[in-house]
Formats: structure tokens, sequence, C-alpha cells
């Protein structure tokens, strides 16, 4: 049984050899009790018949299968590791690309998850003086808003709770209570300074000085802030930070103050970027984001595939933090598009559109066309005085060097579409593609 958590506050500012060395340790721990306590991973290592004492290193893991999605949809109680009495809470994932799978958590798992903000919040240079509004979903079992209540709580700032699900409320709190931060998706910060506008109010003299960005990309591959990222930063007049994390990590990759990438928090996560073929890649090259959590204990996962695809950066951060950093992220793996031997993600496609301003709205549809090739088809929404479907595709095509098919509908219609009751955020992706029903 893993005993207390292990907080190593400053291990990401120790040398690199020491880092290793602790996560190692924890790797250990980790492997142990899992094999022990967990029925799914028990059955892995009798099948492999593999000693998990052999696990002795970070490159060890290459001895273990990874663990996909579709291990867990169905067979959740297979990877609990504790008696219900041992559990005190319980998560859903978003379910952007499926069905929400639950997570259980411990009461050690929830202090966990609290130092996990807390340490990312503290890179952000947020501490006990600062207000911060909590703009994002707390409630429906998502893990998110309650990670960061935790969080701030850790630290001693004020949590403000307004929730996602209204522009008007967390425009009300923002006025009354004058936050020095927020939390939440990039383009519901958007939607919350034009709403002040509206209202005869400057969002850029409202005290927010730091934009803490969930949910979607505010960098480029090369760091720098994207379009979306630098309109909320002259929207609000204030510092953005990007982050990332799902539910199955349970752990936050996030800008420090030299905003250069999301920094891992070395006690609590290790992470692989690995190929199609499940190979680790070169530095400098994208990959899937592989993640083996840390120190949990109600419900951890070995070798988790994210789906997702990024670049990491060994280098030290100019902060003094030696620990490895994640690139923004690209895209999804079963999101890749191939296009008449191009190949991109969706995510590129609504960056390119984010150079628009008249682009209020958008989502893209995707079909088979022929073997390797797709047919992309982008619905758009406009502000003012509609554009011609073809000034669209063109400045696609000179940004992604594809011409898709571009369809220009009124806003109510593309939001109608893109907002689903079952799902925590606006869906931007319909995929129709026969092979990514059978992959």
């Amino acid at each position: 049984m893993m005993n207390g958590l292990q907080s190593l506050t400053e291990l990401a500012f120790a040398p690199i050899e020491e880092i290793v060395r602790q996560q190692e340790m924890l790797l250990r721990q980790q492997v142990a009790y899992v094999a022990n306590a967990s029925p799914w991973y028990r059955e892995q290592f009798r099948q492999l018949t593999l000693d998990p004492n052999r696990i002795r290193t970070l490159d060890d893991l290459l001895q273990l299968p990874c663990t996909r999605k579709q291990d867990i949809e169905g067979r959740e109680q297979d990877f609990v590791c504790q008696p219900d009495s041992g559990l005190v809470d319980v998560c859903l994932t978003s379910g952007t690309t499926s069905e929400p799978v639950p997570f259980f958590q411990s009461e050690l798992d929830l202090q966990r998850l609290a130092l996990n903000e807390e340490l990312t919040f503290r890179a952000a240079g947020i501490c006990q003086q600062d207000r911060v509004v909590i703009a994002a979903a707390i409630d429906r079992c998502f893990m998110a808003g309650l990670a960061y209540f935790l969080g701030l709580r850790r630290i001693g700032a004020t949590a403000i709770r307004g929730g996602s699900s209204s522009v008007a409320v967390v425009a009300q709190l923002i006025r009354r209570f004058r936050p020095t931060a927020i939390v939440g998706v990039p383009t519901l910060m958007l939607a919350l300074a034009r709403r002040l506008e509206e209202e005869g109010i400057d969002p850029r003299r409202c005290g927010v000085k730091k934009l803490i960005c969930i949910g979607e990309p505010v960098r480029q591959a090369s760091l720098e802030l994207s379009i979306l990222g630098v309109r909320l930063q002259d929207s609000w007049q204030a510092q953005v930070f990007g982050t990332y994390a799902s539910t199955e990590m349970a752990t936050t990759f996030g800008d420090c103050l030299h905003q250069c990438g999301g920094h891992l928090h070395p006690q609590l996560i290790h992470i692989e970027l690995l190929d199609d073929e499940e190979r680790p890649v070169a530095d400098g090259t994208p990959g899937e984001v592989v993640a083996t959590p840390l120190q949990v204990t109600g419900m951890p996962l070995l070798r988790f595939k994210t789906g997702d695809i990024a670049t990491l950066h060994r280098q030290p951060c100019a902060c003094g933090r030696n620990s490895w950093r994640l690139g923004p992220i690209l895209g999804r793996k079963d999101h890749r598009l191939k296009v008449r031997g191009t190949t991109l993600f969706p995510s590129m496609i609504f960056s390119a559109l984010q150079e628009l301003e008249e682009v209020v709205a958008s989502y893209v549809e995707v079909y088979d066309d022929y073997a390797l090739c797709d047919r992309i088809r982008v619905v758009v929404a406009c502000r003012g005085e509609q554009p011609v479907a073809c000034t669209i595709a063109d400045h696609l095509c000179a940004r992604l060097r594809i011409t898709p098919e571009v369809v220009i509908q009124d806003v109510a219609t593309v939001q109608k579409t893109m907002i689903r009751e079952d799902k925590r955020k606006p869906v931007q992706l319909f995929d129709y593609r026969e092979r990514s029903r059978l992959a």
C-alpha cells in the first residue's frame, strides 16, 4: 500500500539527475502498488510473465504495453485499487471523443490534485493576495473546477467560483469583485471581454492581470502566442498562460512566468512521446503524449495513451526549473487529416480562421474521399457583412496549402450545431470518415 503523498515541492528546481532519481523511486512505488492492487495490471503482468520488480528505471517502462481509453471503457472497476470505503470522489472525462469515463479518487488523490494545481498556479505567479475567477466547469462530475478550487485553497488565494455556463454571470462577478486572474477556456474569456465592452466597461481596466487558459492551445509550436493568445492579451492587457491537462492524467502542464511551454511536475507524472509504432521519438519531434501519473491511489494508470500530439523540450527554463516542458498540443492523433499529400490537424484550420476577425464561430466536417485522402468542409459564422466563401477558402489555402469547401451560415445555426447538452465544450469537429469509426 502506498504511504502518504510526497510533495517534493521544489523538485523541478533540482538538478536533472536528482529529478530522475526521485521519479524512478516514485515509479517503483507506483508499479509495485498497481501490480498488487489493480486487477487489470495484475493480469497484464501475469500475461507478460513480468516481475514488477524488474521495472526499476524510466526506460524499463518500455517493457509494459500502453493503456488505451478503449481498455478502460466499460471496465473501470478493473482499474480501481481501493475499496468503496476508500473512494471519496468520482470524476467523469469530458467525453469529447467518446463516452465519458468515470475516474474514482481517494482522499490522497484529492490532496495530490490540490498540490498539482498549487504548483501550476504558483509557477504563473498566483499568490495569496490574488482573487481568481474560476470560469470552468464545476459541476457534472468534471475534475477541472474542483482541481482549481483545491489548488487556490492551498495557496490561500480567494477563489470566485463562477463556472462556465453563463457569460453574463461571470461578467457580473468580474464587475463586482475585480479579480486579478481568470481561469477559463480562451474563447470564453474573449466572449467575456466582448460582453463587458457591450456594457460600456473596458476589460483592460477591470484589474485582471493574468489569464490561465485551459482546454484550447494559446501558443504556436514555436511557443510564441497564437492569434487567439494575442487577442486575449490585447483584450485584457493581461499575461496569457497556457495549460494542458486531462482527467486521466490528473496533472497539469502550465506555463511559468517565462511562458515557454508547460512545466512537468516530476513528482506527479512521467511522460513519453511515441510515434505511430509506439517507439520514442527523437528530441524536438512531435509525438503522442503517453502519461504515467505518479502517486495516484484510487484508479492509477501506467503508460496511458492520451491521443494528443505535442513536442517535448528538455533544456532548462530561464525560471530555474530543470523539469521537462511540453509544447502546445498540435492536435489529436485520431483527428489527423490527409488531403492530397498534405497532413494537418483541425486545430490548424481553426488557428487560421482566428486570423479573420469577422469569423465568430466555426466547425469542420470530414468525409472519406478516396484512399488516404479526406474531404474537408468548413462551416463558419461571421459578424457584420457576410464575406464571400471563396475569400475564406483562399485564406485557408494560403495558410494550409489546401483549399477546403467553405460554407457560410448564420451565427445561430452554427452555434446550434456546435453546442451539445452532452458535451462540456462546443463540438468543432464532426468526423464522418469510415476508417475513423473502425479505428
